[in-house]
């Protein structure tokens, strides 16, 4: 599960129905709707520590508050470095509380104790029932040692630069690190794998482009590593972006940095990690002025090929029955036809509506939603295949690009 966080999989932000999503993303959630059983001393901090099969313990608090009769709730998971995420759909008719999440296909179902100072319950996920403990408690959890991240003072120069991607108008902010001598000197483009990711790429408390980028520069190497559009100090919006427009924000950083007269022009190279290392290639075809990439845990097939065998992999890992396994594949695999298949979104729409709402009712009575949860769920469903992201990803084969780069490659 950390292997599969540190390379940033591509469905990571992208495809949460039904499972589909990795638990160390589990907590990008989003409104709240309180019942008309309403108890406001409920309010306040509620904090616990989700244990994830022994393998990590991950903190996350939930902010509760009043407005004019309803529950509002942010959540926090401070271990991910993540603050102030809105809350899914909750249902509270004392004692029980329910925070249902369909996107995520996640759920937790807690129990409120008499005094309300504890809510026990299970919080679902993957295939995975781990209990959760809820108290007002804060928790405090011992410093994480990461004996690989670098600390100043450094033996190079590090600089805060800002370049524009002149066609999308966007500035992005990010940092580059310059050995502390005389010349020009050849340099690396860090492109980060999916979803919005800060410079360092920093997840779970890890840093590997900061590491990345110390190692790097110490042996004279100088290297750019930028916030992604929307992250950090970078300017634009994140959601609605595909791979191409990301290939063009590291063809930016390519661009601006030829104007530096620290640079080599000749020696400008892209080093991609994940999905980074889909767009890698995509530069190197594009522009001439890319003189060699890196391909870290890059994709050599669509995709389709890359989640299917993602799925099997983390479902099995989780104990899912192999009849269940099966169908769940099966399902996905003809959802991912369609989308590659059905190139108008208002026609995929409607044929994965179609789909969907025969897949649904085909389920046992026990996992049947009301109507109108199950309406909801289907358009959340539909609205994750079809956002541009995905749909590039789905169809997209990396082997166009890999087949015309010219440049030295390393993977």
């Amino acid at each position: 599960m950390l292997e599969e966080t540190l390379t940033q999989t591509a469905f990571q932000n992208h495809y949460a129905m039904k499972t589909k999503k990795s638990l160390l993303v589990l907590l990008l959630i989003s409104g709240i709707f309180f019942s008309a059983f309403s108890q406001t001393d409920l309010t306040g901090d509620w904090h616990g520590v989700l244990d994830v099969q022994g393998m990590m313990k991950l903190r996350i608090v939930f902010h509760l508050k009043n407005d004019s009769g309803k529950l509002i709730s942010t959540l926090d998971s401070p271990d991910q470095s993540a603050y102030g995420l809105p809350v899914g759909e909750t249902a509270y008719n004392h004692p029980k509380l329910i925070f249902a999440m369909p996107n995520l296909g996640a759920k937790f179902d807690g129990t409120v104790n008499e005094a309300i100072t504890e809510i026990k319950g299970v919080f679902r996920q993957g295939g995975m029932d781990m209990p959760l403990l809820l108290t007002r408690q804060a928790i405090e959890m011992p410093a994480m040692k990461r004996p690989q991240e670098p600390k100043p003072p450094f033996p190079y120069l590090e600089q805060e630069v800002f370049f524009v991607n002149k066609t999308a108008g966007d500035t992005l902010a990010g940092t580059l690190t310059l050995p502390r001598k005389e010349g020009k000197f050849p340099v690396v483009v860090l492109v980060s794998g999916s979803g919005p990711q800060d410079r360092n790429e920093e997840l779970l408390g890890h840093k590997p482009f900061l590491v990345l980028a110390d190692h790097l520069t110490r042996q004279g190497i100088a290297v750019l590593r930028y916030d992604d559009r929307g992250v950090g100090k970078s300017t634009g919006k994140f959601s609605g972006c595909t791979s191409e427009d990301f290939a063009a924000d590291a063809l930016a950083a390519v661009a601006w940095l030829k104007t530096r007269p620290e640079i080599d022009p000749k020696k400008i190279g892209i080093a991609g990690h994940s999905e980074g290392g889909l767009i890698a290639p995509m530069c190197a075809v594009q522009s001439k002025d890319v003189a060699f990439i890196v391909l870290l845990a890059g994709t050599g097939v669509d995709g389709e090929a890359v989640l299917l065998k993602q799925f099997e992999l983390i479902y099995g890992a989780n104990g899912m029955e192999e009849e269940k396994l099966k169908k769940e594949l099966a399902t996905s695999a003809q959802e991912f036809q369609l989308i590659k298949t059905v190139k108008d979104t208002a026609q995929l729409r409607l044929k994965l509506k179609a789909f969907l709402e025969k897949e649904y009712s085909n389920l046992p009575e026990g996992e049947r939603k009301s109507a109108d949860d199950l309406q909801k769920q289907i358009k959340d469903e539909i609205d994750l295949l079809t956002s541009p992201w995905f749909s590039f990803f789905i169809r997209y084969d990396p082997k166009v690009s890999l087949e015309k780069v010219k440049c030295p490659v390393l993977a």
